[in-house]
Formats: C-alpha cells, structure tokens, sequence
C-alpha cells in the first residue's frame, strides 16, 4: 500500500508554471496592443496610453509571483481595438476643428492687411497671427496725440473702417489693450501711464463699438502701461514702438482651450 501511494504521487503533474506563463500572455497581448495604437494614434495619445499601461503593470504583483492573477477578458484594463480607433477619430476632428479656426483667421488677416495697403496705413499698423490669436498692432501716432487718450477726429475712420473686417461669423471676443513707454505722464489730466493707457484703449473701443454688426457682449478692454513693452525703452524709436493699442482677435476654437 505504502508503495502504490508513493507512485501516484509521483505521477501528479506540476502546475505551478501556469502563472507566470499566463503572465508573459498577458504582456504580449499589452504589446500587440500597443503597437496597434503606434499606426492609429499620435504622439501625445501614444504617451498618454503608454502611461496608463504603465500605472497598470506597475500597480499589480509582478510576472515571475505566484500570486498575481490571471487576467479575463471581463476585467482586463487594457483598452480594446475599437477605444484606440475613437480616440484617433477624436483626435483627428480636434485637429481639424483647429485647422479650420486658423484658416478663418487668416482671411480675416487677409482682409485686414488689404485694408492697410489701401489707406497706405503700414507704418502705423500691423498684424500678426499668434498662438492667442490675430493681433492687430496700431502705434499711438495713428490714434493719439503725445499724452492723450481722445482719438484724433482724422483717425476716428481707421476705428470705423476696422470695426467692419472685425465683423465674423460666429462672432469672436476680442480684446483691446493700451500700452505706453516708461516715460512718466505729466499733465492735470492722467496720473500714470497705466491710467493713460487703459483710457486710450477704452476709447478705441468706444468707436469699434459704434458698428451694430459687432456685438458689444464680444469686447473688452484693458491698460498695461508701460509694462508690456515690445522694445527697450532706451531710444526713441523703440519708445514709439511700445506706444500702442493692440487688437487681439481670439479663436473660437484651439488645442489649447480643449485641454
């Protein structure tokens, strides 16, 4: 009897290599995945996908343990084909919608510089696409004489005339900015340059606003002084580039704002 126990003992066969053979399964399927999500999926989302599978294998027990469990198809984390293929078209519709959003401020820039060629206004204003959006750059001789915030009456036009290319659909917010150099104001009038400028800029869009086309619900205003400058202060010429009224058109839509 002792001798028959013995030998079916010996004939029992050893599982313990079930585990951490379902283990390396497991992590060959994760691999597969992942280099599905390479030819679907760009960089950012690859990043933040390969992070996830990270903070998933990290958290469990690892291969070679006998402890860690055999994963399921009800409770595997890993994401599926089909989560991978939305996340590319969502991806792709941002980009886009983005695409589209520049397109659109560039013509509005387009019609923007055609009008500035045609009054000959290129010395005194400009415009510029930047990663906040279209900004228009008019220098305070255009507007203003030396230490005042009322547009001059001969100028009162370029507002008018600005105000009509400003006008999009949908409409956009826009905001109007008064800058200065450092050369401390003296007149009974402003007490600072940060007053003078945000005086200047309120006044502009005093005259954008005279346009019913475009919604007074879209525009604000706001003064810098002199603490914003374009250019050293230490010359001139680089103070008269600091003295200015910015116009900036912001996008309805951007990658950032859909963060």
């Amino acid at each position: 009897m002792a001798r028959r126990k013995k030998k079916k003992h010996d004939d029992h066969v050893d599982e313990s290599w079930l585990v951490p053979y379902s283990d390396m399964l497991t992590l060959l399927l994760a691999l597969f995945i992942v280099l599905f999500a390479m030819s679907e999926v760009d960089a950012s989302k690859f990043k933040q996908m390969a992070s996830a599978f990270n903070d998933e294998f990290t958290g469990g027990t690892g291969m070679l343990e006998e402890q860690a469990p055999i994963s399921s198809p009800e409770t595997d984390p890993l994401p599926d084909k089909e989560k991978l293929v939305q996340l590319s078209l969502q991806e792709k519709e941002r980009m886009e919608k983005a695409k589209k959003e520049l397109e659109s401020l560039q013509e509005v820039k387009k019609h923007i510089d055609n009008f500035i060629e045609d009054k000959d206004l290129s010395k005194s204003l400009q415009t510029n696409l930047t990663e906040n959006g279209l900004l228009i750059t008019i220098l305070d001789n255009a507007l203003f004489d030396s230490g005042s915030a009322k547009v001059k009456p001969e100028s009162v036009g370029i507002g008018k005339d600005l105000s009509k290319l400003l006008v999009t659909n949908p409409p956009r917010n826009i905001i109007i900015a008064g800058h200065t150099d450092n050369i401390p104001i003296q007149n009974s009038q402003y007490t600072s340059n940060w007053e003078l400028s945000a005086m200047r800029a309120i006044n502009f869009m005093q005259i954008l606003r005279t346009n019913p086309n475009l919604s007074p619900k879209t525009l604000s205003a706001s003064g810098y002084g002199e603490y914003r400058p374009r250019a050293s202060n230490k010359t001139a010429e680089d103070r008269a580039k600091n003295r200015r009224v910015e116009v900036l058109v912001l996008p309805n839509y951007s990658l950032e704002k859909d963060k």
